[in-house]
């Protein structure tokens, strides 16, 4: 990846990074499931660098009230990534579409993005697309992606012209195999359309349902990933092996960096090789680190 261009956008991000990780219990009985590694950096690293990507630089974290303090002494208020950090409590997990009713005051009318604390997505060509969704001036966009049990995610189907025609949630009988992944861009009508989303029958304000406004009005837009992309839902014990298994073998046989914030904020133009470089010395002799430090040298 070489250096981009900063890309200009009023767009706010939200990463979510709540709920209790049950499905990841006994590890997640004293951590955050977005503290778990993934390889060598935090879970969270992931889809922080993701909206990084998407140009992206003001970034609330949401998260449970006993686990806020560890996101807060891990990432700081972000100057060190030229990034502006925000953190606010979710007392109870009650739905992905309540992100934006407790970050409504700070939205402000801009447009939003959220993504889901426990995605990993990885595409040689992913910054083209986010960058794409964070500039389209009206609507939402959401990513597809192919999976072999669409029954666990939001599924979205397709008319035989390619444009979305309907949108559920965990569905006893999908109608396609195409699952939403966790990163969502909305306009600056997102808070306004959360507020009229209504509890599911499990009780939750499903992002779904928010999703379905903009299908209504025929604005969701949908980008279908590819066979070059990949998408991991590090939320079971099996994901999260697997997740490691891929960014080590990135790293390790194409020696490039995959979920560090510090490499895409030098290579997106928010910090420079000097910032870089003390980020790298603070990562002491770990492989991380001397990989920042090449890079810082390399320019």
């Amino acid at each position: 990846m070489s250096k981009t261009p900063p890309v200009q956008t009023n767009m706010k991000g939200i990463l979510l990074a709540g709920g209790s990780g049950t499905r990841l219990y006994p590890m997640t009985l004293a951590a955050s499931k977005q503290l778990l590694p993934v390889y060598d950096k935090p879970m969270i690293y992931y889809p922080l660098t993701t909206l990084m990507l998407a140009g992206i630089r003001d970034i609330m974290i949401i998260s449970t009230p006993a686990d806020l303090p560890q996101f807060k002494r891990l990432l700081g208020d972000g100057s060190q990534f030229g990034v502006r950090f925000e953190y606010r409590e979710q007392p109870s997990p009650d739905g992905i579409a309540q992100a934006f009713l407790i970050a409504g005051d700070w939205i402000e009318g801009c447009p939003c993005a959220l993504v889901l604390g426990d995605n990993l997505i990885f595409a040689d060509h992913l910054s083209v697309l986010l960058r794409a969704a964070a500039t389209r001036p009206k609507g939402a966009t959401v990513f597809a992606y192919q999976v072999r049990d669409p029954e666990r995610y939001g599924v979205v189907s397709f008319d035989e012209t390619g444009k979305a025609l309907s949108v559920e949630e965990k569905p006893a009988y999908p109608a396609s195999n195409w699952a939403i992944t966790g990163l969502y861009f909305y306009d600056n009508r997102v808070a306004e359309f959360a507020r009229q989303v209504r509890p599911s029958a499990r009780g939750e304000l499903e992002i779904t349902d928010l999703n379905r406004f903009y299908l209504e009005e025929g604005s969701l837009h949908v980008d279908r990933l590819s066979r070059g992309c990949a998408w991991l839902d590090a939320g079971l014990p099996e994901s999260l092996m697997q997740a490691g298994q891929f960014v080590h073998t990135i790293q390790a046989r194409q020696g490039m960096l995959v979920g560090s914030p510090a490499e895409v904020a030098f290579r997106m133009g928010y910090i420079d090789a000097d910032a870089l470089r003390a980020h790298a010395a603070k990562m002491g002799k770990t492989e991380l680190g001397r990989m920042l430090r090449e890079l810082a040298d390399q320019g």
